[in-house]
């Protein structure tokens, strides 16, 4: 009798428990697994970065990484090269983009649709092919600006090599300058233009009214800008690869590089990286806080309109500046790479004899190796792009019908933003570092590249995802669950219609860069999974210009197929909006 009175007890438990079960919502396995999938692609290789750090080969504490890392001058000069580069850029980003931001959004210039897509070619050309469009015009013997230099004026040599640091922040500023064109235009396109009206009434000339009412109302966006072309350039790799050493100079991202030769230092590359992580997350912590505030608050008692400034005969010359720019970063690079890419060989010139289709054949169509990587990539990219939108959309709808506290949303949104803050470099190491030893040894394999995409573009599918999430009426939702839904069948049945179109924008946006990726899969590829960007890469190193142009042009052609499709999905402006979010 005294088991029976306590078994019943236990009996009407498990009742109760096998009641709670069935009426779980099984949608919170769901989230619970995005959670643990963002730690592990997030948290464990920037945690195992750190760690290495500070350990020898046998695993024991050490602070000789450190001391090897930072102890010989060459190591502290290429430092300093990666912050004269980030302020030079700075500084040459402005020079390109203001004036250009300015003439499309206030002034009368004409042809500013030419304009317009000329910037978004630059966004198309992949920063490491603009360089080696850059090698083909202003290398130091053979490039085309350089040996029309000699024709024009008779003298040994032309004055150009763009291998040097000038030569190094020129083309990083061709390709970066973008950032600071539309953070620029979008403030500008924001304020009215009444104030400007009020000054030209009072007399003031355009170029006062400019600098003294336009310039400060969007100076907050035009630093936070000038921060994230900074971080940018001190964060890139191809193009200082393809520069600076030939150059005989290093810069942070090619310094780590060397760490990886045979045999690999993985702890002294960590240590390395630290200050080039601190730095990126100090200065995008400024950045936010400068570019949260939008601007200085303009107050007036009615909504204003834009009218364009007229400029009478000055708008001629803002237009050849705007052109010059757009033929420094898109015109003149993408002309001598399809001319390499058609030519037998590229220094000939331009004729018909020197015309040939072969380039193209043998090293696009009939080269296995050229397939195989074209495969990978594809591959790759499609699959970090439908992982990486897959745990967006999960980690982005937690936080938006705030399914966790209101702390834990924040640090998940805060995880799934983090890689953005991280240099893809660092990134990659960190991989290194966490999955090239058991329990998890993906290097080697497909899937480091995978994960190390997925995370790299967490954050541009995270807000896409949330941005899709919040243009839903949660009502919508409830009204399943009051008529005895699920919370998985109003995800299913009623959201996942309404999100098809965006989410379908948000793969095109994670798989062009991913395409193209180089920081994270030059350090993570092995020879049984190399893609399209260490192709070219490798190319580059053997001096066939022919066929890295045709490589490069195939990349091109693959990113236009991509964003005309994209125009389709989500507007004309969709890649440059990317670059706002």
């Amino acid at each position: 009798m005294a088991y029976a009175k306590w078994a019943l007890p236990k009996a009407g438990a498990l009742s109760g428990l096998d009641q709670r079960w069935r009426h779980l919502d099984k949608s919170v396995w769901v989230w619970m697994l995005a959670i643990v999938v963002l730690a592990f692609l997030v948290i464990n290789p920037l945690l195992r970065l750190f760690v290495v750090s500070f350990q020898d080969a046998t695993g024991a504490f050490t602070l000789a990484n450190y001391a090897a890392a930072y102890g010989r001058v060459r190591h502290l000069e290429a430092l300093g090269n990666s912050l004269v580069l980030g302020l030079g850029a700075g500084v040459m980003c402005l020079l390109f983009g203001l004036p250009m931001a300015w003439a499309l959004s206030r002034t009368d210039m004409p042809f500013k649709p030419l304009i317009w897509i000329s910037i978004l070619g630059t966004f198309i050309i992949p920063p490491y092919l603009g360089a080696v469009g850059w090698i083909l015009l202003a290398g130091p013997n053979a490039g085309w600006l350089n040996r029309v230099f000699v024709e024009l004026f008779g003298s040994d040599g032309g004055p150009f090599n763009i291998y040097s640091m000038p030569g190094l922040i020129l083309v990083v500023a061709c390709y970066s300058f973008p950032y600071v064109f539309v953070l620029t235009k979008s403030a500008l396109d924001l304020i009215s233009s009444e104030m400007e009206d009020a000054a030209n009434i009072l007399g003031a000339s355009n170029m006062r009214t400019t600098l003294t009412i336009t310039m400060p109302l969007v100076m907050p966006a035009i630093l936070g800008a000038f921060i994230l072309v900074f971080l940018e350039a001190i964060a890139l790799f191809g193009s200082p690869a393809l520069l600076a050493l030939p150059g005989r100079f290093h810069v942070v991202t090619t310094q780590l590089w060397q760490f990886f030769e045979f045999p690999p230092k993985v702890g002294v590359a960590a240590a390395y990286a630290m200050p080039l992580l601190i730095i990126t997350i100090v200065l995008f912590w400024v950045q936010r806080r400068i570019t949260s505030r939008k601007g200085y608050v303009a107050l007036t008692g009615k909504g204003g309109e834009r009218r364009p400034m007229p400029l009478g005969p000055w708008k001629w010359l803002v237009l050849a500046y705007c052109l010059f720019v757009v033929t420094l970063s898109f015109f003149m690079p993408l002309v001598v790479i399809c001319q390499a890419a058609f030519a037998k060989a590229w220094g000939r010139g331009f004729s018909l004899d020197n015309l040939t289709f072969d380039n193209i054949y043998r090293t696009v169509f009939d080269n296995d190796l050229t397939r195989v990587a074209t495969w990978h990539t594809f591959v790759y990219a499609g699959a970090a792009s439908l992982i990486a939108i897959a745990l967006a959309l999960c980690i982005a709808y937690i936080v938006n019908r705030n399914l966790v506290n209101r702390h834990v949303g924040s640090v998940l949104g805060f995880l799934t933003m983090a890689p953005f803050v991280v240099p893809g470099i660092v990134l990659a190491i960190g991989f290194y570092a966490a999955y090239t030893n058991p329990p998890l040894l993906l290097y080697g394999t497909a899937w480091i590249l995978i994960l190390a995409f997925t995370t790299r573009f967490l954050p541009i599918a995270f807000v896409n995802a949330s941005s899709a999430i919040r243009s839903i009426n949660p009502e919508l939702e409830d009204a399943v669950r009051i008529l005895g839904g699920s919370r998985r069948r109003a995800i299913f049945d009623v959201v996942a219609p309404l999100l098809k179109r965006s989410l379908a924008g948000a793969f095109i946006l994670v798989f062009i860069p991913a395409t193209r990726e180089l920081s994270t899969a030059i350090f993570l590829y092995s020879i049984n999974t190399q893609v399209l960007s260490v192709l070219l890469f490798d190319k580059s190193d053997e001096g066939n210009f022919e066929s890295l142009a045709a490589i490069g042009l195939l990349l091109v052609v693959i990113t236009v197929a991509l964003i005309l499709l994209g125009f389709r999905l989500m507007g004309r402006d969709f890649m440059l909006r990317r670059t706002v979010a």
